[in-house]
Formats: C-alpha cells, structure tokens, sequence
C-alpha cells in the first residue's frame, strides 16, 4: 500500500485523490467521488470535500493509498 503525507492538520478527499496521481483535476475527482468509484476506509464515500486527519484508507480500483501526517 502506498502512502501519501500531508501538513496537519487535515485535507479533503478530492484533494488527496491529486495528491495521490489518481486524478489530474479537481473536476476528475468530483466526478468519481459522485459516481461512488472512491472509498474511504471500506466505505464509498460520496463526499468530495470529505476531511481526512491521517490514517485513512482511500481505495480507488485496485489503488490504495493510506494518508499519513507528516
């Protein structure tokens, strides 16, 4: 599992999806968080301004990717 590292305290889901490679856009995140193609710990989360403090787990196909705080 790979992992991304962000500044405390926080950040949102679509953002972390770019900082992740995942997506090249804002607009690309938005649209496979609506479509549900996007998990947070196991679950879909629909929520693109989703907050996230370090130690989840972002799931997207076969990607996943662990948030860590720096």
């Amino acid at each position: 599992m790979k992992k991304i590292y962000i500044s405390p305290p926080c950040i949102k889901l679509e953002q972390a999806l770019k900082l992740a490679s995942l997506v090249s856009s804002g607009g690309e995140a938005k649209l496979l968080i609506q479509n549900g193609e996007v998990a947070v710990n196991g679950e879909i989360c629909g929520q693109r301004g989703k907050k996230l403090f370090g130690g989840e787990i972002i799931t997207f196909g076969t990607e996943k990717f662990e948030v860590s705080v720096k």
